[in-house]
């Protein structure tokens, strides 16, 4: 059973989300502000959060990087807020998916389910990545090139997990807005620019003397073992 935090100050959008949740076979922690909020991610240890942005105490997005501060527990935004560029800047600081009002108890329980499958480790196998000298193990969320420790923010390690576990083939820009950024509908590629000139930075290398991440003109970009014939 789904164990689910929502943060949401409007009285009756929380009572309506969450008898709506409840109908659903959902345990509902729901809360009014970030300072409750803040202490229910501990105490009560929910599986996911539906977070407000409209706060009275604080703004959710610093709630949001609060709680990435300390934890990768999953977190959608559920807002009013429809503006592209808070949209790609939430899911940069952190956030797994961005619902907008209004909706139902029965979305949100669709996106809610769709992040924990994202991000629910793979058992019974190794489910790292390894290409050439470089490893992303997706369970510690750490990354490894030539036995080195790579520090990598939340967005560039799904980044750079989305094109190693395709390594050779050429991901289009649009699929990473769709894979990491939960944005099928693109219109940001610039945004993936910008994580990749990061990724490559960290990675030793640059978009004119690549070695594990080449740009294909027009394409993508793929991942590939520089030492691969």
């Amino acid at each position: 059973m789904v164990r689910l935090l929502l943060v949401e100050d409007d009285p009756d959008i929380r009572r309506t989300l969450a008898r709506g949740l409840g109908e659903q076979g959902v345990t509902v922690v729901s809360v009014a502000t970030a300072v409750e909020a803040i202490k229910a991610v501990t105490s009560e240890r929910p599986d996911a959060v539906v977070l407000d942005l409209g706060l009275p105490d604080l703004d959710g997005a610093d709630v949001l990087a609060l709680i990435r501060s300390s934890s990768d527990l999953p977190v959608v935004v559920a807002t009013a807020r429809d503006d592209e560029r808070e949209i790609v800047r939430l899911l940069d600081a952190g956030a797994d998916d961005y619902l907008i009002k209004p909706f139902s108890a029965a979305q949100v329980l669709a996106r809610v389910r769709a992040v924990l499958r994202r991000t629910a480790p793979t058992a019974q196998q190794d489910p790292r990545v390894v290409v050439g000298g470089l490893v992303v193990d997706p369970v510690s969320r750490t990354a490894q090139l030539d036995d080195r420790e790579l520090t990598l923010n939340r967005k560039e390690f799904d980044l750079l997990f989305a094109l190693a576990s395709r390594a050779g083939e050429v991901v289009t820009k649009r699929q990473l807005l769709a894979e990491v950024w939960q944005m099928p509908w693109g219109g940001a590629d610039r945004t993936v620019d910008v994580h990749l000139s990061w990724l490559r930075r960290k990675l030793g290398e640059t978009a004119a003397d690549p070695r594990y991440l080449v740009s294909v003109r027009g394409v993508g970009v793929k991942l590939v073992d520089p030492s691969a014939p």
